[in-house]
């Protein structure tokens, strides 16, 4: 059985700060479903019951972007892969907000800023769905990959800046914005 509520409770904040990985899906009227697996400790914030966010790093597109400039749709969910079993969702309607944005230096002071962060993404929570995730196996994390930070510690700045600068398009076609600066963290890999 699934439960809903309108907010986020106590027990999902709980369940939330102890997962490892989240999925995002976005889609826009036209073109494909996006799905993306979400990782790296502490990119994800509560902000409120009713509020959430997470830090993006450049990867290999910029499709939740695309969608949510859009139509702002956006899903999150998480597996709990430990005892109990369980499956949370979040239903609502997300933004993105760049270094250049008038709200950035609230939105990122929540966040530890890795090398490469080019934006966060600001969820309103419309709706969370929480189910039983009795076919999700029991699982332990061994550890994290290391190689998307150390890619973006390494690069050079206005090397990425360039590249990023011309990534205005999803594989859709459809228009995004990108950020107007390299952003070299405020932690460095180990």
């Amino acid at each position: 059985m699934s439960d809903f509520t309108d907010a986020l409770t106590d027990a999902d904040i709980a369940m939330i700060a102890k997962q490892p990985i989240f999925f995002t899906a976005t889609a826009a009227a036209e073109g494909r479903i996006n799905l993306s697996p979400k990782g790296l400790a502490d990119t994800f914030r509560v902000l409120s019951p009713t509020r959430v966010a997470y830090l993006d790093l450049g990867g290999s597109g910029n499709e939740t972007h695309a969608h949510l400039a859009a139509n702002g749709r956006i899903t999150v969910m998480m597996c709990n892969f430990e005892q109990p079993a369980l499956i949370l969702r979040i239903y609502g309607r997300g933004r993105a907000v760049l270094p250049q944005d008038p709200d950035w230096a609230e939105l990122a002071a929540h966040f530890t800023l890795l090398p490469g962060t080019r934006q966060i993404f600001d969820i309103a929570v419309e709706s969370v769905q929480t189910s039983c995730g009795w076919g999700v196996p029991v699982m332990t994390l061994d550890h994290e990959r290391a190689t998307l930070v150390k890619y973006h510690a390494q690069a050079d700045p206005a090397k990425w800046e360039a590249k990023v600068a011309g990534r205005t398009r999803s594989i859709d076609g459809l228009p995004t914005r990108a950020t107007d600066r390299y952003i070299a963290g405020d932690v460095k890999p180990d």
